[in-house]
Order: C-alpha cells, then sequence, then structure tokens
C-alpha cells in the first residue's frame, strides 16, 4: 500500500513480483516461485482453513486498492503455496551453488519465518522430567524485539494476538503469535544511557548484565528481602518502541516511574530489575488467561537471565532454556 501511495511510477508500476525475505531467499537460491505458507499466513493474509484448503481473498485486495496484486491468478505474491520443508524446485541454481561453494542441486527447503523455526526448535527440544507435549509450551524467541509463539489443537482467539493460524508452524495445529517491539534492545537502552554504566564497564571486569544480578542479590541479602521486591517503587512501561501486542499501538511510548536523584550502580541494578518485571508481565499474562494447557515456558537466544527466574515466580512455569555462550 506505501509503495502504491509513495512510489507509484518509480517502483509500483515496475514491479513483477513481491516476497516475504525467508521467499525471496528460497527463489532467489532456486529459481522456484513458490511462497512458505508459513510466510504467506503470517505476514500477507493469505487465508486458509483447517480442512487445508486456501487462498488469497480477492475482495479484500480490491477493498483496499490492491487489486493490481489478484491480477494473472495472483502471480505478484504467488499462487503456489508449500508448506515448510517442502523442497523448492530442483535445488540450488548452478551460479549460487558456485557462490556458495555446493553443489547444484542441492535440496533447498521451503521457508518458514526466523521466529517460527526457533519456536519450532523449542516446541520439540527434549528436556529431563519435562512431558513432550508441544501444546503446553509457550516460546519466548528473543533478541531485540520478543515473539510469543503457541500451538494449539483447536482455534484460540486472543485480543492483540496474531493468529489463530493454520499448520503455519506445526502442520495440523494453529498458531498464535504475539510480540514485544523492543526487549533485549529495551534492556540494552537502560542500561547503556544510565550514568553508572560506563563506569562498571571499565572498573569490574564482568560483563555488565552478570555484575548487575550479582549485584541485585547482594542487595537482596544485605537487605534480607527476595530480589523480585527491590523494585518495588519503580515502574517501567516498556513500550518505548510502541506496542505490538496486546494493544497494537506503535504510537505508543514508554514510561518510567520512581526515579529519584540517585544515579549509583544500585539504581541501575533496581532499573534494569524493574524492566525485567515490566517485559516479563507485558504479554504473558493475556495467554495463560485462553491457554489452558501451559506448564511450561521456553527461552531461545537471550542474554538477560535474569528475565527467566522473573518469568517463573509471575507464571509458576517450568522454565526451558537453550544453553549457549556468550561470544
Amino acid at each position: 500500500m506505501w509503495l502504491k501511495e509513495n512510489l507509484n511510477s518509480q517502483c509500483w508500476k515496475k514491479t513483477d513480483k513481491f516476497f516475504d525475505l525467508p521467499d525471496f531467499l528460497t527463489w532467489k537460491a532456486t529459481g522456484c516461485d513458490t511462497r512458505s505458507l508459513c510466510s504467506v499466513t503470517c505476514k500477507w493474509l493469505y487465508e486458509v482453513s483447517s480442512d487445508g484448503q486456501g487462498g488469497w481473498n480477492k475482495i479484500f485486495l480490491e477493498q483496499i486498492g490492491l487489486d493490481e496484486l489478484t491480477e494473472n491468478n495472483f502471480i505478484k505474491i504467488g499462487n503456489v503455496i508449500k508448506q515448510p520443508g517442502e523442497r523448492c524446485g530442483t535445488g540450488l541454481k548452478a551460479d549460487v551453488a558456485e557462490v556458495l561453494d555446493l553443489l547444484e542441486g542441492t535440496a533447498v527447503a521451503t521457508s518458514i519465518i526466523d521466529a517460527h523455526a526457533g519456536g519450532l526448535g523449542l516446541i520439540g527440544c527434549h528436556a529431563p522430567s519435562i512431558p513432550q507435549s508441544i501444546t503446553s509450551r509457550l516460546p519466548l524467541i528473543c533478541g531485540t524485539s520478543t515473539c510469543h509463539m503457541a500451538v494449539s489443537k483447536e482455534a484460540v482467539f486472543v485480543n492483540g494476538v496474531w493468529g489463530p493460524y493454520w499448520s503455519a508452524m506445526v502442520p495440523g495445529l494453529w498458531l498464535n503469535e504475539a510480540g514485544q517491539s523492543a526487549s533485549g534492545c529495551l534492556l540494552d537502552h537502560i542500561i547503556s544511557t544510565h550514568p553508572a554504566s560506563s563506569q562498571i564497564k571499565l572498573e569490574k571486569g564482568k560483563h555488565i548484565v552478570d555484575y548487575l544480578n550479582t549485584l541485585l542479590k547482594k542487595m537482596a541479602s544485605r537487605d534480607g528481602k527476595p530480589v523480585d521486591t527491590l523494585s518495588k517503587d519503580v515502574h517501567v512501561l516498556p513500550d518505548f518502541h510502541g506496542n505490538r501486542s496486546p494493544l497494537a499501538d506503535p504510537t505508543m511510548k514508554g514510561m518510567v516511574c520512581g526515579l529519584t536523584l540517585c544515579a549509583d550502580e544500585e539504581q541501575l541494578a533496581i532499573l534494569y530489575l524493574a524492566t525485567v518485571q515490566a517485559l516479563a508481565k507485558r504479554i504473558i499474562r493475556h495467554f495463560i488467561v485462553k491457554f489452558k494447557d501451559f506448564t511450561e515456558m521456553g527461552f531461545f537466544n537471550f542474554d538477560y537471565p535474569l528475565l527467566y527466574s522473573v518469568v517463573s515466580h509471575t507464571t509458576t512455569y517450568v522454565v526451558i532454556l537453550f544453553q549457549f555462550s556468550r561470544p
């Protein structure tokens, strides 16, 4: 829509095909003009029902002024839709294989969105003494932002949460997904912009997150309080980069309440804790109300381990972590 309204002659009218990034990569690698059910369902409003029947909504596209996309059997946005993991064409093209130092014809699978690939890994992983039920897990795929992924046997509708999408991540199951536009980058921002941050990095000789985690434990032990209560006077609204879920408002702003003139390392530790608590509680409660089967939560690729314990204390869920080492 933006391209049509703002770059009509320069771009819109000259474009032969539109891709989501994962589908562009498989097309570039193989020359096979297909789309992933994951991409078109979750990002492009492709409709598919539980009997496996799917298609583009021609009436909707025409009503919003994108009727050009319906021409020639939707050729510009894809009319061959495949499940993630299905083979794309005949594999790598010769020129791509040469660049990648692989054999021509090497199999290429239909793509899956990055966060959804992480979610698939988390619901399928094994942990000692933990039931292997993929519908009981809520994966959090974390980084600059966070995606919350949940699969279920029946369609579940949650206000402010995307979906349900049929077979978008796991064949035969419905997917709901929520997200926070700023999570890891918000914690980075809170820490890096604090006056005490540079001094800690210079003097303490360890990663600042590790240092703050240790400092919080020392403060709690000294004061005879649980770590979670140290932030009782500081409250954070974590929508510094808008709100993706559950309010879907990109104009929202963040807020910190309870600041004083203190700017030492202990104040930074408390502000860091309050931000972690805000992130942990912001979306999860909306899932808990609707998804009754959750017993575990999984985290992938997140460098703030304090979040794990806060989530566990908030929800009473078992927390499952992928092991990783900090670079």
